[in-house]
């Protein structure tokens, strides 16, 4: 196994992005709050968001003193709104069961809504500094070209844990700054389309670039077009509902000029049953 750890961890500390939730002292609630608004969304949409959640709920406690129809609301156009939702009942989870404290146990993470592998590791890591393997896409991606020679990573697997887990030092600091550096570098550098390996500090150890480059094929997952599907008609029924003054509008007058009826409906049922919204005496409202 190659020793990524001291090339990524002297770049990392010379090349790291400014961002919110790197400061020192951010708090694991913002880590959290940071890493579920960050799932399939990009950091410039993000920081302007955290940082208005973050004052209007600045520990789990306060977000869970008020209503799920306003994290949903406050969640604007973030998109995957669940995500909303899922926060909101995670703080309630962290104020009934841990004091309004993120519990800081990995498996105590992973026990709150709407939190995964990912989530708690990071958590675990960059809010606590404990020593945990913490993989997402742009992990998998480095060590998919650095240490397996392949173009892009297989589809996630549980084995990626062990292999990011066999790349770390034994010191909890130099493990969470190189857990940082690879998805740093996977970010800003070794990206999808078009790595730029002039800048990348493990070019002379990528077995894929050793390789000339080789085309091993493409397993990820295509998101699936946006413009006409569900995915819109849910986020245009929210925004309406979201932008209510009254919180609850007919069911007939939302998005009533939707060119397909029937996907408008059953975007309605699809909120409905993953409680993003409520159905009252013939209006929906969001979740309270």
């Amino acid at each position: 196994m190659p020793d990524l750890a001291t090339p990524l961890i002297a770049w990392y500390r010379d090349n790291a992005r400014v961002l919110p939730w790197r400061a020192p002292g951010f708090g694991a609630w913002g880590v959290l709050v940071s890493e579920f608004m960050l799932q399939q969304t990009p950091v410039a949409r993000v920081i302007p968001h955290l940082e208005a959640w973050l004052e209007r709920w600045p520990t789990p406690t306060d977000l869970a003193a008020d209503a799920p129809a306003e994290a949903v609301r406050q969640w604007a156009n973030l998109g995957y709104p669940r995500r909303a939702l899922w926060l909101h009942r995670a703080a309630v989870e962290i104020r009934d069961r841990h004091d309004g404290v993120v519990p800081r146990d990995v498996e105590a993470l992973l026990a709150l809504t709407g939190i995964g592998d990912y989530t708690a590791r990071a958590v675990a890591v960059f809010a606590y500094g404990d020593r945990h393997p913490v993989v997402d896409t742009n992990t998998r991606r480095v060590i998919a070209r650095a240490v397996a020679g392949r173009a892009q990573p297989g589809p996630p697997a549980k084995r990626d844990l062990a292999d990011m887990d066999a790349l770390l030092p034994g010191d909890d600091r130099d493990a969470a700054v190189l857990n940082a550096a690879i998805m740093e570098l996977g970010a800003v550098v070794c990206t999808a389309r078009a790595p730029r390996c002039d800048a990348c500090p493990i070019a002379y150890t990528c077995r894929w670039r050793a390789a000339g480059y080789p085309d091993t094929g493409d397993e990820r997952r295509r998101q699936a077009r946006y413009e006409g599907s569900d995915r819109q008609a849910r986020g245009a029924i929210l925004r309406v509902l979201r932008e209510s003054a009254s919180h609850a509008v007919a069911q007939d007058a939302v998005v009533p000029d939707w060119p397909d009826a029937a996907q408008r409906d059953r975007a309605i049922d699809s909120l409905i049953a993953d409680g993003l919204i409520e159905a009252v005496e013939g209006s929906l409202r969001l979740p309270r």
